[in-house]
């Protein structure tokens, strides 16, 4: 079976995953490749770099033929990728790679590939006579829980853009989603009191104060399993909880000190995140940490968020759904348990869906790739959109 890369037509899909954008890493090498592309055709670029300068959204306006820049749909898409550490890959992950009609490369499907079919297009677009503005949205940090995505719409906010609409081009196979659950992400750190094994009652097992907050949020996914609320258009029909990682202890003989566990819960759409962190909260100052702290007053139970992404809700979208649908000549939509930014963009007032080309199912795992029929079916879509926004 035969490789070869650089040989499809869409030269920026290639371009992007030939870039390691790994979360870990720095964004800036694809943001000023890209931003010197839109330079190169008169289009300005706004940066929103994080704390340290090392990594950058990117925010573009295509505008209509009457120079307005505000208004029109917003094309989404986060930049950076997962780690391909310990994954057994049949080639180079950062060099894409076509075998058998298939696309392969990290970040091909999610989501290289509709970033790299939207950036293609920029000269059709340019050449257009736009009726409302085209916007990219490139973001980064979205693989570690959409850290990058809230400046960048936050800065668009205050420009006063006011987009009617946007589409994150997550994989949908090009189908339409309108909804998918919240993300929320917490770790907890438990401090007990150590002590030889020997002397139990002169220690605080900071291993099973955590388990018992385990247990708790355990206790709560299933009682939101059995009773819910539930939506039965989403896979997983409630909102779920589990717990990720957890670390602690020294030795077998010595009772642990410290214990630390990583949760989460995803919300469905109307549930408010806030309400479940603040039972578990709840839970540990009120029963647990009054135990500990009867032995041992130094005991502790604090929290942090790791991440949070709000959900995306199936109202308040008809037109844009409407639109979509009439392009895609095909009225089905659908809801997923996984979350996007687009929750982000409808916190503001945008009405957003998510729509791209390729799998879910590809994301994240080893050969990682995009069919050559999904990025076509992409671009199709892509050209219908730029015609509907034309006089």
């Amino acid at each position: 079976m035969s490789s070869q890369p650089d040989c499809t037509p869409y030269p920026w899909v290639e371009k992007l995953i030939r870039i390691d954008t790994t979360s870990v890493l720095s964004n800036l090498g694809l943001i000023e490749m890209v931003r010197a592309y839109f330079n190169a055709h008169g289009v300005e670029s706004v940066l929103t770099y994080d704390r340290e300068q090392k990594k950058a959204n990117l925010f573009a306006t295509v505008p209509a033929a009457s120079g307005a820049t505000t208004g029109g749909i917003v094309l989404s898409g986060h930049t950076d990728v997962v780690p391909v550490t310990n994954q057994a890959w049949d080639s180079d992950p950062f060099v894409p790679t076509l075998r058998d009609g298939k696309l392969y490369g990290r970040g091909a499907c999610d989501m290289k590939g509709f970033i790299g079919v939207a950036l293609g297009l920029l000269p059709c677009m340019l050449k257009a006579r736009l009726k409302a503005p085209i916007h990219f949205a490139l973001s980064y940090d979205e693989e570690i829980g959409c850290a990058g995505a809230p400046s960048m719409i936050r800065e668009l906010v205050e420009r006063g853009i006011a987009p009617q609409g946007c589409i994150v081009g997550e994989p949908t196979n090009m189908g339409i989603v309108v909804a998918h659950k919240g993300i929320n992400a917490y770790r907890c750190c438990v401090r007990g009191h150590a002590a030889h094994s020997s002397l139990q009652p002169q220690g605080v097992n900071a291993i099973e104060y955590a388990a018992r907050l385990i247990t708790f949020i355990s206790d709560i996914a299933r009682q939101s399993a059995s009773e819910g609320p539930f939506d039965h258009d989403f896979n997983v029909p409630f909102t779920t909880a589990q717990t990720g990682t957890i670390k602690g202890g020294i030795a077998i003989n010595t009772i642990p000190e410290n214990c630390e566990f990583q949760f989460e819960f995803r919300n469905l759409p109307g549930i408010d995140p806030s309400d479940i962190y603040a039972r578990i909260r709840a839970h540990a100052e009120r029963v647990l940490l009054p135990e500990m702290q009867a032995r041992v007053s130094s005991s502790d139970i604090s929290f942090s968020t790791i991440s949070t992404a709000p959900a995306l809700d199936a109202g308040e979208k008809e037109a844009l759904v409407g639109l979509i649908s009439a392009l895609r000549q095909d009225s089905t939509v659908s809801q997923v348990s996984y979350a996007t930014e687009a929750g982000l963009f409808q916190q503001v007032g945008i009405p957003t869906i998510v729509c791209g080309p390729g799998s879910i199912e590809q994301a994240h795992k080893a050969n990682e790739f995009v069919t050559l029929e999904q990025l076509a079916s992409c671009e199709s879509f892509l050209r219908k959109l730029i015609a509907s926004q034309c006089d």
